[in-house]
């Protein structure tokens, strides 16, 4: 049920989250669509094809496709007012999405006896790749590279499910929201992880 309910809660808010972002972009229909699908599946695809799982088994969720589909259609029909609203929600929607999808991967590659390793980069992955491939898509640079920490939180999340710190839907639930509240704490202070900058004149 965890499981499931994870999947649900990933799905909807990286498809808000993608769908956002594509309209910011002026996107038409077709690229609403496309943006929106592409970040609520990508963190998944990108999982499977990094420990393994066969990559057909992310068209098997069905009710998730249909899922993404009515609320991107929603974020699309939504009056410009409202959406102008929802961009201010944009960090807010991709840090459930970034939380959910960690867990759900870390949890997949707990379930099939992987090393923590493996365990911490398919948390990483499957957290942070919908959102990598979303940007790249719509012409910016990775979140996951430049932003205020992004995919650390994910990495913490796979780091506490590989070494057994959280089982159960409660402990759960209080990583996804720890996870949510760092990162947008995160955005909010302008945490930054160390970067190594140049001056123009030494490149």
């Amino acid at each position: 049920m965890t499981w499931e309910i994870l999947n649900v809660i990933g799905t909807i808010a990286f498809a808000v989250s993608g769908a956002l972002v594509a309209i910011e972009e002026d996107y038409d229909l077709l690229g609403v669509f496309v943006l929106g699908l592409t970040t609520a599946f990508g963190g998944g695809l990108v999982r499977n094809l990094l420990i393994g799982i066969p990559v057909e088994n992310v068209w098997k969720q069905d009710y998730l496709f249909a899922i993404a589909f009515v609320v991107i259609t929603i974020v699309f029909i939504l009056p410009n007012k409202w959406i102008g609203r929802w961009k201010k929600c944009v960090v807010f929607f991709d840090a459930i999405g970034l939380a959910a999808f960690a867990i759900q991967g870390a949890n997949y590659a707990v379930s099939i006896k992987a090393p923590l390793i493996v365990v911490i980069i398919a948390a990483t992955m499957t957290g942070a790749g919908g959102g990598m491939i979303r940007d790249v898509f719509a012409g910016r640079k990775p979140m996951i590279f430049r932003s205020e920490i992004y995919a650390l939180w994910a990495a913490l999340a796979g780091l506490s499910i590989g070494l057994g710190w959280i089982s159960g839907p409660l402990s759960t639930f209080v990583l996804l929201t720890a996870i949510v509240l760092f990162r947008v704490l995160a955005v909010y202070f302008k945490w930054n992880l160390p970067q190594k900058k140049r001056s123009r004149k030494q490149l």
